[in-house]
């Protein structure tokens, strides 16, 4: 129940857990282990009673299940990119399941061994839940510090891969076991029940995830010139998929067979289907926004939770003397076991597999110690019955207080010594090196922010802002910074990575203005959506080496939810003969207006005091290539249009008026800005205009 008291909690957690963010850093903690730190502080002084109310608010299953898991889920996945996941399916998979049924074993029966050794008699089945709980891996503790550290981004996928998808296997795996743990085990037809319930949950979660996400999908679109309704429905999209296959899992039977959906992989796929093929149909002033608001509602969530791990743990028995060995025993359990569902697992996956979709051994070694536990562990042991009872139990506290005990120790280990040691293990892995093309990518961006800075050195003490003589020992810092930025960058050697990085900046202004194009409907979806595939093909083979990739492919099956939605539109609405004509000729119109963009960008450089910067040859060769491009769209749009001059007339003429409409919506923008109109004349304007 929501009490004064318990809302009073909640915000001051989060005031606290704000203020941590600068307070981590000045003690050189990642800010989850800082944040555990604040809830031990708070739940001891939530003994006195002026600080009691911190005792009201406290997780429950359904806090953690229904509002901060969706939170953390919905926000990993949809800023995943399935096209780079995709690549990697076949490890990510191994690792989220096998891996896992690996880990759970292990850890189940290890300790069930080494408890009964000690002499502590706790039954396998008491083990074997606590391993499946354990097992899954935390994607928010893990990637901040990934993100912080400088991972490799390929390693960074597959982890997050690996922890959304383990999160749903552990869950399935956890259920199953837990209902053998309250029914008894009953042979065969126990085995075929739990291999029928867990598939269903796996297939059944993808399916409940796609349909959803598509839903919504179509919805955002619809919604789409108002940029607060779609924000609002990709909040709705995360808590109501999640809630709705939990509560289908619990209705769903088909010949009299139970078959349950897994919500978080429900969760997880719509995330991903949104994020990816739902993300151009938020209207571009709305996409930013979402993103920084997912990140500030996941924020929010993992604060919460970490705060409340802390506080758990002053009000469970793991300090009690009994069971420190027993939480010392199985953190070295987890461990090993960890390891062992990394090291031998990726090895037979490394043993079929070429180059470069190897595991190098070094990320082995990070994907093992970096496997901090978090909110799933703690929401998957509040989710066991207070009753919970076996034959036999002879520890004063009960099987929920003891996995409890456990689940804490091991988050806090995981915490408290993996974490604050994880930066360390990457240094000296090596794991935080740039690669050579980020070391010239940096070179070039330390040239043009000093070469940028020198300029408006100058131009603000011409006007007065600035002293001559501040202005002249400013000046001349960022010169010195600026050669010594330089100093390489012409060389030969850098010649090939020179035209990598100047491609890929290509592609970024293709990318930009094809967006604007979309954003004022001067293209359609689908011929937004190709060019899209097309730009985002050349940027994978640039990134790889290949500075002659094949420009008349858009599409390598990759982008899994774009094959999806495009055959399910050919079977429900295929396009007519005129609409073909149409897109084409918008295609070539685009690919005009986008190359024409990055021509003016790059001459512009070529032009100016700052052309040193890029190699010579380098951006001769891209300006050569971009001016065919142009010339190329350009011919093939005047033969389109040539060839059906009626219709292609009347599309040309919408086209200019579209265009039109942009520049009276800019200039509307711009008089508002500069409060040359009141808001409600902004308001009237803008719907007279539209």
């Amino acid at each position: 129940m929501l009490t004064a008291n318990a809302t009073l909690a909640i915000f001051a957690m989060l005031g606290i857990s704000s203020l941590a963010i600068f307070w981590a850093r000045r003690v050189r903690l990642p800010h989850t282990v800082f944040l555990v730190i604040i809830g031990l502080v708070l739940g001891l002084l939530a003994q006195f009673p002026a600080f009691h109310f911190f005792s009201e608010f406290t997780l429950t299953p359904e806090l953690l299940f229904y509002l901060l898991l969706p939170t953390l889920i919905f926000e990993s996945a949809y800023n995943i990119n399935v096209r780079r996941m995709v690549e990697d399916t076949t490890i990510i998979l191994i690792l989220s399941i096998i891996g896992l049924i690996v880990s759970t074993l292990v850890i189940g029966a290890g300790l069930y061994y080494i408890l009964a050794f000690m002499g502590f008699t706790v039954p396998f089945m008491v083990t074997l839940l606590f391993g499946a709980l354990i097992s899954a891996t935390d994607p928010v503790a893990v990637l901040a510090l990934f993100k912080e550290y400088g991972a490799p981004r390929r390693l960074s996928l597959i982890f997050e891969g690996e922890s959304l998808f383990n999160d749903a296997t552990a869950v399935a795996l956890f259920l199953v076991l837990l209902e053998v743990a309250r029914f008894g085990y009953h042979g065969a037809d126990t085995i075929t029940e739990g291999v029928i319930s867990f598939t269903s949950m796996m297939i059944g979660g993808v399916i409940f995830g796609i349909l959803m996400g598509g839903i919504f999908a179509k919805l955002v679109g619809i919604a789409r010139e108002n940029e607060i309704a779609s924000i609002t429905l990709t909040i709705v999209l995360a808590h109501t998929t999640f809630i709705l296959a939990e509560i289908v899992s619990h209705h769903l039977v088909i010949g009299g067979i139970h078959l349950p959906l897994s919500p978080i992989i429900a969760t997880t796929v719509a995330a991903l289907l949104m994020g990816n093929y739902g993300r151009s149909k938020i209207h571009p002033r709305a996409e930013e926004f979402v993103e920084n608001l997912w990140g500030q509602l996941a924020f929010m969530a993992n604060s919460l939770i970490f705060i409340l791990i802390g506080v758990l743990f002053v009000n469970v028995p793991t300090l009690d003397p009994a069971m420190l060995g027993v939480v010392a025993i199985t953190i070295f359990v987890v461990a090993i076991a960890r390891a062992i569902s990394i090291y031998p697992v990726v090895g037979i996956f490394n043993a079929f597999s070429k180059d470069p979709a190897k595991i190098p051994l070094a990320w082995q070694h990070l994907l093992s110690w970096g496997s901090l536990r978090g909110a799933l562990a703690v929401t998957m042991v509040l989710l066991i019955p207070d009753d919970l009872a076996f034959a036999g139990w002879g520890l004063s506290m009960t099987p929920k207080e003891f996995l409890l005990s456990l689940t804490v120790g091991c988050i806090f280990a995981t915490l408290f010594i993996k974490a604050t040691t994880i930066q360390r293990f990457m240094k000296r892995l090596h794991l935080d090196d740039l690669t050579e093309i980020e070391k010239v990518e940096a070179q070039e961006a330390r040239a043009l922010i000093h070469h940028e800075v020198c300029d408006r050195i100058k131009i603000y003490e011409q006007r007065g802002y600035i002293d001559p003589s501040i202005a002249s020992e400013l000046s001349g810092t960022h010169q010195a910074m600026y050669h010594e930025a330089c100093q390489d960058l012409g060389s030969p050697n850098t010649k090939v990575l020179a035209e990598r990085v100047l491609r890929m900046y290509a592609i970024g202004i293709e990318t930009k203005h094809l967006k604007e194009l979309y954003h004022h409907n001067e293209v359609s979806e689908s011929v937004y959506r190709r060019l899209t595939g097309k730009l985002q093909l050349q940027l994978e083979a640039v990134e790889h080496g290949n500075l002659a990739p094949n420009m008349s492919i858009h599409t390598d099956g990759k982008d899994v939810f774009e094959v999806l939605a495009k055959g399910l539109r050919n079977i429900i609405k295929p396009d007519t003969e005129k609409m073909k004509i149409d897109n084409l000729y918008m295609y070539y119109r685009a690919q005009t207006v986008i190359s024409r963009k990055v021509l003016k960008e790059l001459s512009a450089i070529d032009k100016s005091s700052a052309e040193h910067i890029f190699n010579a040859e380098a951006l001769a060769q891209v300006i050569t290539l971009y001016t065919t491009f142009q010339s190329q769209s350009e011919k093939k749009m005047s033969d389109l249009a040539a060839a059906h001059p009626e219709q292609l007339q009347t599309l040309s003429r919408s086209l200019a008026v579209l265009g039109t409409r942009k520049i009276e919506e800019n200039i509307l923008s711009e008089l508002y800005e500069r409060q040359l109109i009141t808001p409600k004349l902004y308001i009237a304007l803008k719907e007279e205009l539209q």
